[in-house]
């Protein structure tokens, strides 16, 4: 009896340990959280127009106006861990920007209730958080007085984020008198290098240039690897890929997918209804020629299912519908796959290193599977060509649809150095050996030995 009290105690004691723990990682838990807005709202007109209103209908002021709600969020729930960096994905409308507003208390949902442990900075749009009237230094020290910092260990911090925004001349400018770049970065920089325990961005970083929008992902990477929690909303599923170590997909204010299956989560995002995968052709605007004999375009990844992004290395089938006007022998169809740059990087055709198709007349659908190069993650253009047996162009597409190549396991890309990748990511392995004095005597001997033969 008292062996089975004991076994209860500590199975007991064991459950309580593990709660224990649960609560102590788990930094952001929301439940059924959701959001719900009247539509067409009306903003009070003023007594003027009031009056007016009340002179040409005295009981239409008396009435209760009819408002359209509808949900923004709806039961959302999430559990975030200490360290995690959580990929938030959906289309435009999905209700990313609401939950984040949620989170960090700008509003207050409707419904559910959320908790988080630790220091909070959100950066939802340009100027969150920032007195215009101020200048950038009053507002840096602002900001970290917000987060709980003392002056002493924003100034050690200050000409890190002053170096990191790039706005060494107008630091002492009031901010509203910045462009939308330059509010941007200073607000990205004071976010990330202030350190709070939990940073929240959202798609705020498409307001920079190319080059600080890798330096942006430079330096989450850099955060993220400090142990800090990040909630990331970003429409670039390669830079979802590089830095979440889990995802989330929102459609129509729902969750539909949650997993530490980041590539799962975007293929789920990009074979979504109105995706990238299937491409209008009819009147595309880089038709090149007088002809719409190429009507549209699907792409396939290895699973089989309709999606623009697929992962280097995997089969890729795509489908491609014609309409040709008369009986065209023998034809031949290719697809050139381009950087966003203009360069070509590889070409396939039922005449280069393919097969031919038989005669074609009317509708019809021609399909090619091929096997994905190992290309550097990243978006590539397709364009598509039609010509007749001989060569002649009858159609042909420039940017006919786009791929993402996701990052792969064995890809470990840095942001700030990818422009030494080239295009395609060759794997390789490496070993090392550390060489011993009487092992490199034993090489220079040989090699000594070689030369004396030689010479003679």
């Amino acid at each position: 009896m008292n062996a089975e009290r004991k076994t209860e105690r500590q199975r007991r004691d064991a459950e309580t340990q593990r709660f224990a723990e649960k609560i102590m990682t788990t930094v952001i838990h929301g439940e059924g959280l959701g959001k719900r807005y009247r539509r067409g709202v009306r903003v009070d007109p003023g007594l003027r127009h009031l009056l007016d209103r009340f002179m040409r209908d005295p009981l239409a002021v008396l009435r209760r106006p009819s408002y359209e709600t509808f949900w923004a969020l709806k039961d959302v729930s999430l559990e975030v861990k200490e360290g995690e960096v959580l990929g938030l994905i959906g289309r435009n409308g999905a209700g990313k920007t609401t939950l984040l507003k949620v989170l960090s208390r700008i509003t207050r949902p409707t419904e559910g209730w959320a908790q988080i442990r630790g220091s909070v900075r959100s950066l939802l749009e340009v100027g969150t958080g920032f007195h215009p009237e101020l200048t950038g230094r009053e507002n840096t020290f602002l900001s970290g007085a917000i987060l709980g910092m003392s002056k002493r260990e924003i100034a050690r911090k200050f000409d890190e984020i002053v170096a990191f925004a790039e706005i060494d001349e107008f630091i002492d400018t009031p901010v509203k008198h910045y462009s939308s770049g330059m509010y941007v970065r200073l607000a990205f920089a004071v976010a990330a290098h202030l350190e709070p325990e939990i940073l929240l961005v959202d798609e705020v970083l498409a307001v920079g240039d190319i080059a600080f929008q890798k330096k942006c992902l430079g330096k989450m990477d850099d955060v993220a690897r400090r142990g800090r929690t990040i909630i990331f909303v970003s429409h670039n599923v390669n830079a979802v890929a590089s830095l979440c170590s889990s995802a989330m997909v929102l459609a129509d204010g729902k969750v539909v997918f949650c997993s530490n299956n980041v590539q799962e989560a975007l293929r789920l995002y990009l074979s979504s209804p109105n995706s990238a995968h299937t491409v209008d052709l009819s009147n595309h605007p880089g038709r090149v020629g007088d002809h719409a004999i190429l009507q549209r375009v699907t792409i396939y990844d290895e699973s089989g299912e309709p999606s623009s992004a697929i992962l280097p290395g995997s089969n890729v089938t795509i489908d491609i519908k014609m309409q040709p006007r008369d009986l065209i022998s023998m034809p031949r169809v290719s697809i050139g796959v381009n950087s966003t740059r203009g360069e070509r990087l590889f070409a396939i055709g039922t005449h280069i290193g393919g097969n031919h198709i038989p005669n074609m007349e009317g509708p019809s659908t021609v399909r090619v599977r091929f096997r994905m190069p190992p290309l550097v993650a990243g978006q590539y253009r397709l364009d598509i060509g039609f010509y007749d047996r001989a060569g002649m162009s009858l159609d042909a597409v420039h940017g006919a649809a786009y791929m993402d190549v996701l990052k792969d396991d064995y890809i470990s890309m840095v942001e700030e150095h990818s422009h030494y990748l080239g295009h395609i990511m060759v794997p390789s392995a490496w070993t090392s050996t550390q060489d011993t004095g009487e092992r490199g005597s034993e090489l220079m001997s040989a090699r000594d030995s070689s030369v004396q033969g030689n010479n003679a």
